[in-house]
């Protein structure tokens, strides 16, 4: 009977992942309406060389099992880092794309969204995890400064000995594309332990945080969103 009951499981699973696969699929071909013949050429050629090679050496059968599997595994990977790349395509310059992004960066980081806020919407962010504290910042790159440095004054009542990293969105001089920001945190040296990094996350969860009361969505914020006029501004 659990035999059977994981068997009907892992066949409910796979009609949930072929779908998941298929909308990637339209969404990407939106953005990339090439990706399907670049995906099935990479798979195609990868199999061919190696069924060349194994008819040269007289293993055709072997080489072609082995190319088949390894042209999948290519396609695959060219079909991920496509998909990727439409992903950021489609919330390059949103407000609230950076939050989107910081909330996949991986395990080991929390995560809060908007911290600080303007009214020219914008907004930074804040990541805490091994390599210290990370804020965030999109929008316009001179207002984001003085955001940035209102929250590292703030922080640093709280917060001793953690260090501060800031990131500010975009593809000026100083700054990093949304596409890289997660590459770049994940560069960034682990010089704490976890429970330091509990004890920071505690402390700055303590003194809250300007949206800790208002609900934000997955993903980019929508672009006609405002902040109430009767909340304070940092």
């Amino acid at each position: 009977m659990a035999r059977k009951a994981n068997t009907g499981s892992a066949d409910a699973a796979n009609p949930g992942r072929l779908k998941q696969i298929a909308l990637t699929y339209q969404m990407t071909r939106k953005a990339d309406p090439k990706v399907g013949l670049v995906v099935a050429g990479v798979g195609i050629g990868v199999l061919g060389v190696l069924l060349a090679i194994g008819f040269l050496i007289g293993h055709p059968v072997y080489l072609g099992i082995l190319g088949f599997v390894l042209g999948l595994l290519a396609a695959a990977i060219v079909f991920g880092r496509r998909a990727e790349s439409a992903a950021f395509g489609q919330m390059e310059g949103q407000p609230g794309a950076a939050a989107a992004v910081l909330q996949n960066v991986g395990r080991g980081w929390t995560t809060t969204p908007a911290v600080a806020m303007n009214r020219n919407q914008d907004v930074v962010h804040r990541a805490v995890g091994r390599a210290g504290i990370v804020l965030v910042a999109e929008g316009n790159p001179n207002r984001v400064k003085t955001l940035l440095a209102a929250e590292k004054k703030r922080m640093s009542r709280v917060v001793v000995d953690v260090p501060v990293h800031d990131i500010i969105v975009g593809d000026g001089e100083g700054q990093v594309p949304l596409k890289k920001v997660r590459t770049t945190m994940l560069k960034m040296p682990r010089v704490l332990t976890g429970p330091q990094v509990t004890i920071a996350n505690d402390r700055l969860r303590a003194m809250g945080d300007l949206m800790s009361n208002m609900p934000l969505p997955k993903g980019p914020m929508p672009k006609g969103m405002r902040m109430p006029r009767g909340g304070k501004m940092r």
